[in-house]
């Protein structure tokens, strides 16, 4: 097992018993983290499941919400995505700001390479990476605009004030509006917000080489990738917020709710001219996101920091702490086949239609069992 301090080359990291870190973790962020991943990890797959032998409107409710839009709109399950973007930009505040206190910008500069570069190569090979040719890698993806988004967001966190980052944030955002709205697609015209004959859907078909996740154009693509740093950037100042010791806690909190709830209003306002669509991640769309990223943010450090409700969280934390573990273990392993073994068979069969339920939920617990195990003997992958 390999040991490092919290600015060498990422691996995976076993913390020795009774160690503690001078910079304190915010609990109510890993419970936020992992409950973003709860959604991912199974248990919109037990909602799925129950939806085949119960189609109650409330069941309907939530299996609708639990499936992404096909093209504009919005749904619990496509806000996923971005508040885990959002994430990433309140968690960079902490670290780097650590890093560069104790050993300098350069050193946070070389954080920000090597995490990036080795995210973006773990996003190459999570989706296949060379096995089946160069033809068939994907560039961009969801691991990878991860990494994008850090290493964008971290250099301009380590390099501009807040005053600077604001500026960057709107240029991104009302910049990638201007190419949308402006720029014409041969043969189309400009203005055009329809999947395949959009300007960003252009770009990826034009520039974006190899494998691209639905047909010639990716929901990850070249030019959406700009506003998803919006995102990360908003996570930013939320961060900062945070980490202020000259606003009182419940300031804070209170902050998050107006930013939140402007963010929605704002994003739905701007969606009626530039639709709320989640595959070319439009500025519309990033104000909305980030609205509730921060709704959900100042909810969990209520609870959690605030009023110390922290057991119910407890789980989320075991999630939240090796997030990108548990991502990846669900990728290398067949947790659905693991699961059958255990409860396949004549026990699913005694369930009747809810045999698929069961096993969903002995994936969602296996989960929980596993991130736990982790958690307790202080193994986490950090990236």
């Amino acid at each position: 097992m390999n040991r490092m301090s919290n600015t060498d080359t990422p691996v995976i990291l076993r913390k020795p018993k009774g160690a503690t870190s001078t910079t304190p973790r915010l609990m109510s962020l890993d419970a936020l983290r992992g409950f973003d991943m709860f959604w991912i990890v199974g248990t919109e797959e037990i909602v799925h499941a129950l939806h085949k032998t119960n189609t109650s409107g409330f069941v309907n409710f939530l299996t609708a919400q639990l499936d992404h839009k096909t093209w504009e709109g919005v749904t619990f399950y496509d806000l996923i995505f971005p508040l885990f973007v959002f994430i990433v930009g309140v968690s960079l505040v902490f670290s780097l700001s650590k890093t560069m206190a104790e050993c300098g910008r350069a050193a946070a500069y070389k954080r920000i390479f090597w995490r990036s570069a080795l995210l973006y190569l773990i996003g190459i090979f999570y989706y296949g990476g060379f096995a089946d040719g160069v033809e068939k890698i994907r560039l961009m993806g969801v691991l990878q605009r991860l990494a994008l988004c850090y290493f964008s967001a971290g250099l301009l966190f380590c390099t501009f004030r807040l005053r600077g980052m604001i500026i960057a944030c709107v240029t991104l955002l009302v910049g990638y509006w201007a190419l949308m709205t402006f720029v014409p697609v041969p043969g189309v015209g400009a203005g055009n917000f329809q999947e395949g004959t959009n300007f960003a859907n252009y770009v990826d078909k034009q520039y974006l080489p190899w494998r691209k996740w639905d047909g010639d154009h990716d929901p990850e693509g070249l030019l959406s990738t700009l506003p998803a740093i919006a995102t990360c950037l908003l996570g930013v100042f939320a961060g900062l917020l945070l980490k202020s010791k000259t606003v009182y806690d419940q300031t804070k909190v209170n902050w998050l709710l107006v930013a939140g709830i402007a963010g929605v209003a704002l994003g739905f306002l701007w969606g009626l001219q530039f639709p709320v669509i989640k595959k070319i991640w439009t500025s519309s769309y990033v104000l909305v996101a980030a609205g509730y990223g921060c709704i959900m943010l100042a909810i969990f450090y209520q609870l959690i920091d605030i009023w110390g409700y922290r057991k119910w969280a407890v789980p989320f934390v075991w999630i939240g702490t090796n997030a990108i573990t548990i991502y990846l273990a669900h990728n290398l392993i067949d947790v659905e086949k693991l699961a059958n073994r255990f409860v396949g068979g004549p026990i699913k069969s005694s369930f009747g239609n809810y045999g698929e339920v069961l096993v969903t939920a002995v994936v969602v617990a296996m989960t929980f069992f596993f991130v736990r195990f982790l958690y307790h003997r202080k193994i986490f992958l950090r990236l």
